[in-house]
């Protein structure tokens, strides 16, 4: 994935612009092909991002109910997703939270800046915890599990074949394998953004994979038996694992500071997914597209930030009908932004291979390279997202990932087809910005 986001950041650099993704990819497919393959990575990115806010609001739900289980608390019908008022528990508090960070994105530009930093600041506080007081509380209480079991111990509780079973453990990572794609999205707020944008999108990965690797092997290190971690109950273990290891009341603290970083999270994805839809509606693809393209007095676009609400808030309302088919829609996030990374990566190999000049970031020598490998890296990945989690397949464990992403395609292809040229992407434009990345103004 750092060389995904190189590859990313390679063309961000030249094209910094709302909604880059897209764009990227219309751009990378070359002038013949680029409406085509624009509207296929605009819905895609669309879905991924917009089904990412309500996501993050029910994982953040899932910590705070957490608590109850850790303080033994008795709730009416039991503890579970077959009970109804425990669903509707968890979906009244994330649509809490849903609308606390969209709260969070209606204020005044100027303070965009503080709540980026202060994320940051509270995500390394997490971090620190973690690596500092965790393994404290684990020595001195069920203890370490040994180095033996940490890398070389397997466990196959998805009845897949043992090859397929290990790279199923992919999918614990991909919420970080994917999004760093998003400083992108707001490339035109901010300033130096051909050089800016495209570093974040390479440290964002960056800082991301070492940290998380360095997670990943501390709480292998942490984490009881499996016999303890599967008896857990709640929603999220690892609220119980911080009992077990620091105390009921030490849980707490950890659970808040989880939470107001959750909270933070989903309100950055906001910002992401309102420019992008912001950007798709202002070249009038989208039903309403102006009001929804449209910018207020101090340039945001609030519109597109109160869609992705309605959107968000809807998708959480499945949590009450069927926490399955709420899993089943969110499954499908991850799938098409691994897709369009390993698409614009494909296109840039096959189509524009020599384009994209005026990049502060050219790959050079390394190009193609770069391009093969995150074309087969993010191939793999995306297989793992859309297949089975279980087998044998069921109803109950079909994952209908494959199906969501089928119909995004299937409706980009007929958005294609019977959008006129004049109205989204027009071959003008195209062969403008074709022509100013590979011939800049200042050369």
């Amino acid at each position: 994935m750092f060389i995904t986001a190189a590859v990313l950041a390679e063309i961000c650099s030249a094209l910094p612009l709302s909604g880059s993704i897209y764009l990227w990819a219309a751009e990378s497919a070359g002038p013949k092909h680029a409406r085509f393959f624009g509207f296929l990575v605009a819905w895609w990115a669309c879905t991924a991002w917009m089904t990412f806010t309500a996501s993050n609001c029910q994982t953040t739900a899932n910590y705070i109910v957490s608590q109850l289980a850790v303080w033994e608390v008795n709730f009416p019908g039991g503890v579970g997703n077959d009970n109804i008022q425990w669903r509707a528990l968890i979906w009244a508090i994330s649509e809490g939270m849903l609308l606390l960070s969209v709260a969070i994105n209606y204020l005044p530009p100027k303070f965009y800046s503080g709540v980026f930093k202060f994320s940051i600041g509270l995500m390394m506080l997490d971090f620190f915890l973690c690596l500092i007081w965790l393994p404290i509380g684990v020595s001195k209480t069920y203890g370490f599990r040994s180095a033996s079991d940490v890398f070389t111990m397997t466990y196959n509780g998805t009845g897949a074949p043992a090859a397929w079973n290990w790279l199923l453990s992919l999918l614990f990572t991909a919420g970080t394998l994917t999004g760093f794609d998003a400083s992108g999205h707001i490339a035109e707020e901010t300033k130096n953004a051909s050089v800016v944008a495209a570093k974040g999108i390479l440290s964002s990965a960056i800082a991301t994979g070492v940290l998380g690797f360095i997670t990943t092997i501390l709480f292998l290190f942490c984490t009881p038996d499996l016999d303890t971690v599967f008896a857990l109950d709640a929603p999220q273990p690892f609220v119980q694992i911080y009992a077990l290891a620091l105390g009921k009341k030490a849980s707490i603290f950890m659970t808040v500071i989880a939470v107001v970083g959750l909270i933070m999270n989903t309100t950055v994805a906001i910002v992401a997914s309102s420019r992008l839809v912001f950007a798709v509606a202002r070249d009038g693809v989208l039903p309403l597209s102006g009001w929804i393209g449209a910018v207020d007095s101090k340039g945001q676009p609030r519109n597109a930030v109160t869609v992705i609400y309605i959107f968000a808030a809807a998708l959480l309302c499945t949590i009450i009908p069927s926490q399955v088919a709420f899993t089943s829609l969110v499954s499908a996030g991850a799938a098409p932004t691994i897709a369009a990374y390993g698409l614009i990566a494909l296109l840039r190999l096959t189509m524009t291979p020599n384009c994209f000049q005026s990049s502060h970031f050219k790959l050079g020598k390394y190009a193609k390279p770069f391009y093969v490998c995150a074309v087969l890296f993010n191939a793999l990945v995306f297989a793992v997202d859309i297949s089975p989690f279980e087998f044998p397949v069921t109803a109950q464990t079909f994952n209908f990932a494959t199906v969501i992403f089928g119909a995004i395609s299937i409706f980009a292809v007929l958005s294609w087809y019977f959008t006129p040229e004049e109205k989204w992407l027009r071959k003008d434009q195209i062969l403008k910005a074709y022509e100013t990345v590979d011939h800049p103004e200042d050369e």
